[in-house]
């Protein structure tokens, strides 16, 4: 494992270094294998061996063991590899909601050294064509339910299921199913099979990030960039001491569940309750039923287990969850103490992390930790950050408000096949803009102040205000549009939209239209909730919507 080497003159206080501007991590290094011949998988299989259940469906309670998920991820690389031809540096899509399934194929995949890229299965069909074309997989894993979105793409494709189906009978007679995950896991692995060299520089995910001016961008991660983040989360719960039980209710496919359940936990020898899709009875009845200890989740989630305690402790037992960690956006002192009333016991966690960081940034480990209310926690470990102003470009010290600039080993490889959106994020020595404004305080403590990026955070989904611009901007009654981020204590924030309607078209256009317009043509959480008619859109001299000041209107309207 390699060493990390820090300047001396840090202030231990705040982790701020005078003669570089740069904050350390006050967090113990994290120790990173120095074989550069390594993928996630066989780094990952190496650390797990002390594990006896790795994953419990928590509908039917059916369990893989440690032994049994390895030997199912043998049986689908080597499928992949000699039965369908796929190779080192090659994309395979994987549109699934959360499966025991979704860690086999993962693992499979980034094994050979190939490239998973995962969608949404809220996603349209429209949304879900454009990543294709993209990332070009050269086969997609999926359930039933979901080929009609990926009919148009005539990519062979295996099914998450036991037995085939009719392809006619779910969609287009193009579908070329070519195997179901079952047939794959039970292929014997070809002992004389050479496998294919990967590197830890070696490109292991492909997920796609929305970005400020309305399109998506691949976000490249590496085998290095995976095995760090495995490092930082088995470090962060110390699971290598006691092994422990987590609820996996957050999706798999974005960045907060893959990172966690579909390959980080796995290296812990924990055992990972999976939900495929977030019910609030379902999960706490899953608590309940497999004594879980560890609870990971979005905000709304929490302020609803302490809105309803009561309730919930009269019909659930939950006297085994010692542990909720929060990730998304910080939480409130009022929500904290709230929670911590109600659920004595439990211990709130928070997280700070991007999709361009592995979901790695900040935390805070403990209860009191999280009670630096508003906290976004500590630096993770082996993270570097600055804080930097955008208009001067100088690099500030603490209790001073400027852009969030992250370095690390979990810090992407860049953006996929757009280098202009790359060299605009990530600067030579390897720094990300965030996109965040923050700040630091006096204990090195970080706070997120506001989002330059602007993004709504619908339930932890990420939604570009951007995106929706230009899709209302086809209607032909409207003729400038801004979307604004409107708080919502259910779901944090849901996309509201003011909308200038064309001259003389006060009649035809409705706030129910244009609703209804948007719904149609995008995924469930980027609908768009509230709409209210004005009559010009405030933008700056360099005709940049000022959204701040639409924000500042709806809240004083009250709409």
């Amino acid at each position: 494992m390699a060493d990390i080497s820090l300047p001396s003159e840090i202030d231990p206080r705040s982790g701020f270094c005078k003669s570089n501007c740069t904050f350390y991590s006050k967090r113990n290094p994290i120790p990173l294998p120095s074989n550069h011949s390594l993928d996630v998988t066989t780094f990952i299989s190496a650390r797990s061996h002390h594990g006896k259940v790795a994953f419990i469906d928590a509908a039917s309670g059916f369990r893989l063991t440690f032994s049994h998920l390895w030997r199912a991820v043998e049986g689908v690389s080597t499928s992949l590899f000699e039965d369908y031809g796929v190779r080192k540096g090659q994309v395979v899509l994987l549109l699934s909601p959360n499966s025991i399934y979704f860690p086999i194929v993962c693992l499979a995949v980034m094994s050979l050294g190939a490239v998973v890229t995962t969608t949404n299965p809220l996603n349209t069909s429209g949304e879900i064509s454009k990543q294709i074309a993209d990332s070009k997989p050269v086969l997609a894993f999926t359930i039933p339910q979901l080929l009609p979105k990926i009919a148009a793409a005539d990519l062979p494709i295996v099914l998450l299921a036991t037995e085939r189906v009719a392809a006619t009978a779910l969609s287009s007679s193009k579908l070329r199913i070519v195997a179901t995950i079952e047939e794959m896991m039970k292929r014997e692995p070809n002992q004389r099979r050479v496998k294919e060299r990967v590197e830890q520089d070696d490109t292991a995910t492909l997920l796609y990030s929305s970005g400020t001016t309305g399109a998506s961008k691949g976000v490249v991660s590496s085998h290095r960039n995976l095995i760090s983040m495995v490092q930082v989360i088995v470090n962060r719960f110390n699971l290598d001491v006691e092994k422990q039980t987590f609820i996996c209710t957050v999706p798999m496919f974005h960045i907060y569940g893959l990172a966690a359940f579909a390959t980080g936990l796995i290296a812990s020898g924990s055992t990972v309750v999976i939900l495929s899709k977030f019910e609030l009875d379902e999960m706490l009845m899953a608590i309940q039923k497999f004594s879980a200890t560890y609870l990971p989740l979005v905000p709304p989630i929490l302020v609803a287990l302490a809105n309803n305690a009561e309730i919930i402790k009269k019909k659930y037992d939950l006297s085994t969850l010692h542990s909720v960690i929060s990730g998304g956006a910080p939480l409130s002192k009022e929500v904290i103490e709230g929670f911590s009333e109600k659920y004595p016991n439990v211990v709130i966690m928070q997280g700070y992390g991007l999709t361009e960081s592995t979901g790695i940034g900040a935390s805070t480990d403990n209860l009191e930790e999280s009670r630096r209310y508003g906290t976004a926690g500590l630096l993770s470990p082996s993270m570097e950050a600055k804080i930097v102003d955008p208009d001067s470009g100088e690099s500030l010290p603490a209790n001073h408000t400027g852009e969030l600039w992250l370095k690390g080993p979990t810090i992407m490889k860049g953006y996929f096949s757009n280098e202009e959106a790359t060299a605009s994020t990530l600067d030579s020595k390897g720094w990300l803009r965030t996109g965040d404004l923050c700040y630091f305080d006096e204990d090195g403590f970080l706070f997120v102040v506001d989002r330059l990026k602007e993004l709504i955070k619908y339930k932890g989904y990420q939604v570009p205000p951007a995106e929706l611009e230009a899709l209302l901007l086809t209607h032909p009654d409207i003729i400038d549009a801004a979307v604004i981020p409107f708080p919502d204590e259910e779901v944090g924030q849901f996309p509201m939209a003011y909308v200038v309607r064309k001259g003389g078209s006060g009649i035809t256009i409705t706030e129910s239209g244009v609703m209804d317009f948007v719904a149609k043509q995008v995924a469930p959480y980027k609908k768009i909730r509230r709409v209210a008619f004005i009559a010009s859109i405030p933008k700056n001299p360099s005709g940049k919507i000022l959204r701040k000041d639409l924000i500042k209107q709806a809240a004083l309207s009250k709409i």
